[in-house]
């Protein structure tokens, strides 16, 4: 679907130089002379650099639509992660480095979100909040709960987060894969 320069909006994914970007950031400038365009910050979907460029409103971009799928996690092996279609039974394998830093937090049995452009599965999304479990943190300290301070703690998967003081070793918390943040007492 051919869209206007003017159209682009943060996270569409459009077809520019030969390769999928998905937008970033979008700002409109009107300069003084001259006619007016949009700057915007791309990130490349197949190898993460980054590019900043100018789209005037008479310019055509390809917008293109990918196609979501759930797909069960299975396993890991060789730093490859083994999805499974939860209707078709078909299995894929991903390289971990998909993930980044929120690796840690996807699970055996979990069910993700994996986007496609055509047969190349380009990304994955992990729920937004999964259960943890603390396993190291400083005890609780009677009457501290009162101000709002938080303390540092180690999650079951080796993430470091803060938790509020009330909340001891042992017990289940939600997190945020997206921030890392606590949300609340599973």
């Amino acid at each position: 679907m051919k869209i206007n320069g003017n159209e682009i909006r943060p996270g569409n994914i459009i077809e520019h130089d030969g390769g999928l970007w998905v937008a970033v950031k979008t700002a409109h400038v009107k300069p003084g002379k001259g006619g007016a365009f949009a700057q915007v910050e791309l990130k490349n979907l197949r190898n993460g650099t980054k590019l900043n460029e100018r789209f005037r409103s008479a310019d055509k971009v390809e917008r293109v639509r990918l196609e979501q799928k759930d797909q069960q996690f299975l396993f890991e092996t060789d730093g490859m992660l083994t999805f499974m279609d939860s209707e078709t039974f078909e299995q894929i394998a991903l390289p971990a480095d998909l993930l980044g830093d929120r690796r840690p937090f996807l699970q055996d049995g979990m069910t993700a979100v994996i986007e496609y452009y055509e047969e190349e599965a380009l990304s994955v999304q992990l729920p937004e909040k999964v259960i943890c479990t603390i396993e190291e943190t400083e005890p609780v300290v009677k009457g501290q709960t009162a101000a709002n301070s938080y303390k540092p703690a180690t999650l079951d998967n080796g993430v470091r987060i803060t938790v509020p003081p009330f909340v001891g070793q042992g017990e289940q918390v939600v997190v945020n894969t997206e921030t890392f943040e606590y949300v609340e007492r599973a």
